[in-house]
């Protein structure tokens, strides 16, 4: 039986970086998502952190070779007539795995089928195929359309990202700027923002204030940004620990709407943190605390799949003594809360 029709779309996607235990990090990667009846593809896969070959800070030349590689306008880049749909976001190297399918035309159409987990030249389908996965077929019009508006200049990759830091811990914004650079994101440090000039300001998607910062010297900074005619996302920092901070900021980088997210809850209060999912997904679940000399402490309470729907994930009570927060990440989202008493 020949296969349904689905929509096709694209949407702006990102894999959120990470400042990891041990000093790693997991870089930010802005991409374009494949949209199938109006959901993200990626939310078929559980417990992939991948992304899109359509990836913002690839050169404009292999983004658009990428483009008309899935427009079959070039040859599959795998035996088989395979594409890569999803790769590793840090490496792009099929070794590391990769989720790949089939493209072909059928007709004016064009059909998505044998999704599998490829990490060599060919893929075994028997052993790696999603075999609940797919086959999709669309309208070659729509499919055409959605594409060709990546490089005709009617719809460009993501923005990249760019935060200013105010703040007169210099010490602790020295390493929060650091630690955004490392995983792609561009930071620049300020005492004061109503002296720069519009045009740098408008390069912000984003400022983040620190603790000391007092309400006037907010209220500045926001007003400069309005004459500037940048609408900025505005962090206020919940205590001057790196990670936290860096949560905090991909969060209000994040202006998806609430349908393309996986992760749209978190209240932590009660020694529990209440998280609720879209699809299922990997959720991990980190706890932050300042001590009595506000030296930082560090906690990983819960690393799994949950599946749609809410749930109570119990904190352990020594990890949320005193002034602590809460973090949950999963594919492409991350969501911040202080534990409420």
């Amino acid at each position: 039986m020949p296969a349904a029709y689905a929509a096709f779309g694209l949407a702006p996607a990102m894999r959120a970086g990470d400042v990891l235990a041990g000093g790693g990090h997991q870089a930010h990667r802005d991409f374009v998502d494949f949209l199938v009846d109006g959901r993200p593809l990626l939310f078929q896969l559980a417990d992939l952190d991948a992304v899109s070959p359509l990836a913002s800070d690839i050169p404009p030349a292999i983004f658009t070779a990428q483009v008309r590689s899935l427009l079959l306008e070039a040859d599959a880049p795998l035996p088989d007539g395979r594409h890569i749909i999803y790769g590793c976001p840090e490496c792009a190297d099929l070794a590391c795995g990769a989720v790949t399918a089939v493209i072909e035309r059928d007709g004016t159409d064009y059909l998505w089928r044998d999704f599998a987990w490829q990490t060599g030249e060919h893929a075994d389908l028997e052993r790696d195929g999603y075999h609940g996965m797919g086959p999709f077929r669309f309208a070659g019009t729509e499919y055409r359309a959605a594409l060709g508006s990546l490089i005709d200049g009617t719809e460009p990759p993501a923005d990249a990202r760019r935060v200013l830091l105010v703040g007169a811990r210099v010490a602790v914004l020295n390493k929060l700027a650091a630690a955004l650079r490392a995983i792609g994101i561009g930071a620049d440090i300020t005492g004061d923002a109503t002296h720069v000039p519009a045009d740098e300001l408008r390069g912000y998607r984003a400022v983040a204030f620190g603790r000391a910062v007092t309400e006037d010297q907010r209220a500045a900074v926001r007003a400069a940004f309005d004459r500037a005619g940048v609408e900025a996302a505005y962090v206020d920092g919940l205590a001057p620990v790196v990670p936290l901070l860096v949560a905090q900021i991909e969060h209000a980088l994040d202006r998806r709407p609430s349908e393309q997210h996986r992760l749209t809850r978190l209240v932590a209060a009660g020694g529990e943190a209440d998280v609720e999912v879209t699809s299922p997904c990997r959720v991990r679940v980190t706890a932050y605390r300042l001590d009595r000399l506000h030296r930082s402490h560090t906690r990983d309470v819960f690393d799994g799949v949950l599946e749609p729907g809410r749930h109570r994930i119990a904190l352990d009570a020594a990890a949320v003594k005193g002034e602590s927060f809460v973090v949950a990440r999963t594919t492409g989202s991350v969501l911040v809360a202080a534990m409420a008493r």
